[in-house]
């Protein structure tokens, strides 16, 4: 069953006033200088997306996907997903493990454009940073199921006693219409959905079933072709980006942008995200609009 899809209109529009474009994360922090471009990423796990797969709902348990910056910590420096370093304060990082952590640099629901401003720097903003929350959600090295490392995770951070390093609360759904009142509540409070992970698998630093994402809305990448001239009240900006997608697939793209996106669009040959609702016999995405500017340095095209 394809269960985000059956509130779809009602719950996206709540999810999607969060979410902004992003910024100059893209250029600053991840498309960074020559010597940092062949950083090697962190070992990640990586997720499907739920609606693709027919999973035991009792086996995964279940949290909050948060719309902030993936982050590892690998025992000496904060990471970004591609293995660059996020130049955290000093006392941001203090005392941490020698273990790594896997989690998600966040400063609370639709605060994505906050975290992406603060993190960017070389040179931390020691203000900014005290907004900044590590969510951690997984203990990479452990070596146990997924279960084990949630208790090992607790013990460690009741230990750490740092308040902005916490820990992802998880718990079970009882069945479908139970995963789908818990989504439907994240959305209407304004975050992004629920992330699902199998309770007795172990930490595999790919993309796999173990780990799901579930979200109000459907998404997916496609790379600006064109910018299409905008009339009325947007004349003289962009009135809508032309877009291929995977499959090579042209359509347009014309809600979803602040004013400031359309006087300065995404860049010709750039990738984008975008949400939609379904398609078409053809296959072209019903209802898209525009969610942000692909973050990989370079557009090197690895999702969550």
């Amino acid at each position: 069953m394809d269960s985000s899809r059956r509130f779809q209109p009602r719950a996206a529009q709540a999810a999607l006033s969060i979410i902004v474009a992003e910024s100059a994360l893209v250029a600053a922090l991840l498309c960074a200088p020559a010597a940092a471009a062949y950083a090697e990423p962190p070992p990640l796990a990586l997720a499907n997306d739920f609606d693709d797969v027919a999973i035991d709902l009792s086996r995964y348990l279940v949290s909050e996907k948060y719309d902030g910056v993936r982050a590892y910590w690998n025992g000496a420096q904060l990471l970004t997903r591609a293995g660059h370093q996020l130049h955290a304060p000093a006392w941001f990082t203090a005392g941490w493990p020698a273990t790594p952590l896997d989690g998600e640099l966040w400063a609370g629901r639709g605060r994505f454009e906050s975290v992406t401003a603060t993190v960017r720097d070389s040179q931390p903003d020691d203000r900014a940073w005290r907004n900044i929350r590590f969510m951690v959600f997984d203990l990479p090295a452990h070596g146990g199921p997924f279960d084990a490392r949630l208790a090992a995770l607790e013990t460690l951070l009741a230990t750490l006693r740092v308040d902005w390093v916490l820990e992802v609360a998880h718990s079970r759904v009882v069945d479908q219409a139970d995963l789908e009142r818990r989504l439907r509540a994240v959305a209407d409070a304004g975050g992004e959905g629920l992330m699902l992970r199998r309770s007795d698998a172990l930490y595999r630093a790919e993309r796999s079933d173990d780990l799901l994402k579930l979200k109000p809305y459907q998404d997916a990448d496609a790379q600006v072709v064109a910018h299409l001239p905008g009339h009325g009240k947007y004349v003289g900006m962009l009135g809508s980006l032309l877009v291929r997608n995977s499959s090579g697939l042209q359509f347009r793209i014309g809600t979803g942008f602040s004013d400031e996106q359309r006087r300065h669009p995404p860049a010709i040959g750039s990738w984008i995200t975008y949400s939609y609702n379904n398609t078409t016999a053809r296959g072209i995405p019903r209802f898209a609009s525009f969610l942000r500017v692909r973050a990989e340095c370079c557009q090197e095209r690895a999702s969550h």
